[in-house]
């Protein structure tokens, strides 16, 4: 599994509008630049994001986007597998029912199916707030001697 930049810029995206003022609608223009990422790329995000109603929108001078919940109830997961699609290593075990013709005596496939559990439990048990978090601390600290 790889994670394409589609899902790394969801992530900075969503991480970016929960760092901000969460009352207010944050211009795509401005995650743009702190973020570095083209205002067409966000936009194609942004779009299905919405569509999955992780955000809230206003069109207009004072648009623009904000989270429609508060960043603990969002999971890391939730926002990969929006962008991603399934996050399974392998593509037999992308559906609920395997359809392998070689499943039955696949020597492989716990293998695969435990490395899939890791991956989704992990992934479901951070959320964007456990980011936002890990993001400060270090670069706002002052030392003085």
């Amino acid at each position: 599994m790889k994670i394409s930049t589609r899902g790394r810029y969801a992530l900075r995206f969503m991480i970016d509008l929960a760092q901000h003022d969460s009352t207010e609608y944050t211009a795509l223009k401005d995650i743009s630049e702190r973020q570095g990422i083209s205002v067409k790329y966000l936009e194609q995000i942004t779009s299905l994001l919405s569509k999955f109603g992780l955000l809230q929108s206003v069109r207009g001078p004072q648009g623009g986007y904000k989270l429609a919940k508060v960043p603990s109830a969002y999971t890391i997961g939730e926002i990969l597998r929006i962008t991603e699609g399934n996050l399974a290593p392998v593509a037999c075990l992308q559906q609920p029912v395997n359809s392998c013709p070689r499943a039955q005596g696949c020597a492989t496939l716990n293998l695969w199916a435990g490395l899939s559990k890791v991956i989704n439990d992990y992934l479901d048990s951070k959320t964007l707030e456990d980011l936002v978090k890990s993001n400060t601390g270090a670069d706002d600290i002052d030392y003085y001697i």
